[in-house]
C-alpha cells in the first residue's frame, strides 16, 4: 500500500486496495423476512403516534385559543405586548445602553463645537467692525451719503452706518419694481 494524500479531492486514481473495499460494502441490502416485518410493524405504530400527536396539539390549540378568548387577548394585544417586552429588552441591553451614551457624548460635544464656533464668528465679526480699514469704509459709506443728501435736498446730516443702511435698504425695498407683464394677464383672465 502506498500513502495516501489527504482532502477532498485525490489527485491519484483509485487504485486496486479502493477498489477492495467497495467491493466489501453490501449493496442488495438484503434482511430477513421477519426484520422487514418489523419494521413494518414499527412504521404502523409511528404513523399512529403521529396521529394521535397531531389530534392532541390540536385539541389544546383549541383550548388555548378558547382561553386566550375568555381572558380578552387579541392578536393585537399580543403584539403589542410582544413589541413592549422587545423595545424593554433592547433598552437594557448593554449595547443599546452603549450607543446612547455614545450619542449623548457626541450631541454634547457637537453643540460646544457649534457654540465655540458661533462666538468665534462673533468675535471676528466685532474685530472686524474696529479695524482700521472697516472704519474707513463706513466713514467713506458715510461721507457718500451725506454727499448724495445734501444734493438731492436732505437734512445733510451723516448719519450712522446702521442708519445708512437701514435707509438703504428701505429705499431698495420701495424702489422694487413691480411685475406689469403679470398684473395685465392677471386682468384679462
Amino acid at each position: 500500500m502506498e500513502p495516501r494524500q489527504q482532502g477532498l479531492l485525490d489527485k491519484e486514481p483509485l487504485k486496486e486496495v479502493d477498489e477492495d473495499l467497495v467491493s466489501e460494502v453490501d449493496l442488495d441490502n438484503t434482511m430477513t423476512e421477519e426484520e422487514r416485518e418489523d419494521m413494518e410493524n414499527e412504521l404502523i405504530k409511528l404513523e399512529e403516534e403521529i396521529t394521535t400527536l397531531k389530534q392532541v396539539l390540536a385539541s389544546k390549540e383549541k383550548r388555548h385559543l378558547e382561553l386566550k378568548q375568555k381572558l380578552g387577548i387579541t392578536p393585537l394585544s399580543e403584539l403589542r405586548q410582544n413589541f413592549s417586552r422587545s423595545w424593554c429588552d433592547m433598552q437594557t441591553s448593554t449595547a443599546y445602553k452603549k450607543t446612547s451614551e455614545t450619542l449623548s457624548t457626541a450631541g454634547q460635544r457637537t453643540s460646544a463645537a457649534f457654540s465655540n464656533l458661533g462666538t468665534a464668528i462673533t468675535r471676528k465679526f466685532g474685530d472686524m467692525r474696529n479695524s482700521p480699514s472697516f472704519k474707513s469704509f463706513e466713514e467713506k459709506v458715510e461721507s457718500t451719503v451725506s454727499n448724495i443728501k445734501s444734493k438731492v435736498g436732505g437734512t445733510g446730516g451723516a448719519g450712522s452706518f446702521e442708519e445708512v443702511l437701514s435707509s438703504a435698504a428701505h429705499a431698495s425695498a420701495q424702489d422694487t419694481p413691480t411685475n406689469n407683464i403679470t398684473e395685465r394677464s392677471e386682468r384679462s383672465c
